[in-house]
């Protein structure tokens, strides 16, 4: 039986792992966790990486059917629409993106015409939900913990894991974002711990450990449950918790988290302003202290 096709393109600016997921048979594919670039002190916008991903589609001849996010991103911008415009595809989340909406909503101070439904998005998925990419089945695993949205996608025996776990050498998404836990992320990654050894794991991000000078997004259920600094089956839950929790206090906030948020919990599009149509970002002062 033939695999699934994978290709990750990865942003070394923000170190964040893009997948495209392919049925060659079927000619449809798919795109995990894309990324719009942006220079926080020009406010310009970049779309290089997702020109890079369109031109490999268009090359292959493939057909783009999902544009799926594993959550919203406080880390990067998504380039969902960007993609969806030129490729087409439904963009897809999680359902609990609605939580994250609400918690947000205030903290941007967004007016009554911003709706906290999820209907920014084309589709909202829940866990144990599934669909089709060609001949392949993709499983849906709600994974929060890192954020409240947070989704796995499990597909022939890959799971694409997005923040909620790193490299074995790397560890662990942090928890410390509004609606994070991590006794929920303990939880969630037991949930992964629970698939066949030999499944395949695609991370979202890798920033490098301190034991190499290579970037790497791939390992195993089987070396994640022997050698996750972090979490693996000699760590209890009430282990985890009290580190994650001490080490989440000393992180820094992201430097794209204002302007990420704000974008992706609209699915990649930014506000427009009235006046002139121009879009534009909210700042709000000491939010995140």
């Amino acid at each position: 039986m033939k695999k699934l096709a994978i290709k990750c393109f990865f942003d070394e600016i923000t170190n964040t792992a893009t997948y495209v997921i392919a049925d060659t048979d079927a000619k449809e594919c798919a795109i995990i966790d894309s990324v719009l670039g942006f220079d926080m002190v020009s406010g310009s916008t970049s779309t290089e990486l997702a020109d890079e991903i369109i031109h490999y589609i268009n090359q292959k001849k493939w057909t783009n059917i999902w544009v799926l996010e594993t959550h919203a991103h406080a880390d990067h911008l998504t380039a969902a629409p960007y993609l969806q415009s030129k490729l087409g595809g439904k963009i897809a989340i999680g359902k609990h993106i609605v939580d994250v909406q609400k918690i947000f909503k205030p903290i941007y101070g967004l007016n009554s015409d911003f709706n906290t439904d999820g209907r920014q998005f084309d589709l909202l998925l829940d866990d144990g939900d599934t669909f089709n990419l060609g001949r392949f089945t993709i499983d849906v695993i709600h994974t929060p913990g890192h954020t409240p949205a947070c989704l796995s996608y499990h597909v022939d025996d890959n799971v694409f894991v997005g923040d909620t776990l790193f490299m074995p050498d790397y560890g662990t998404a942090r928890c410390d974002f509004p609606g994070g836990d991590a006794a929920t992320l303990y939880h969630s990654i037991q949930k992964l711990f629970a698939l066949p050894d030999t499944t395949h794991v695609f991370m979202g991000h890798d920033y490098k450990s301190q034991s190499r000078d290579k970037y790497a997004w791939e390992s195993t259920i089987a070396e994640q449950k022997a050698h996750n600094i972090h979490i693996n089956t000699g760590i209890s839950l009430e282990d985890y918790v009290s580190f994650r929790n001490k080490r989440d206090k000393g992180l820094s906030v992201p430097k794209l988290i204002l302007p990420s948020v704000q974008v992706n919990i609209s699915a990649g599009h930014f506000p427009q302003n009235t006046n002139n149509d121009s879009p534009y970002l909210i700042l709000p002062i000491n939010a995140f202290k």
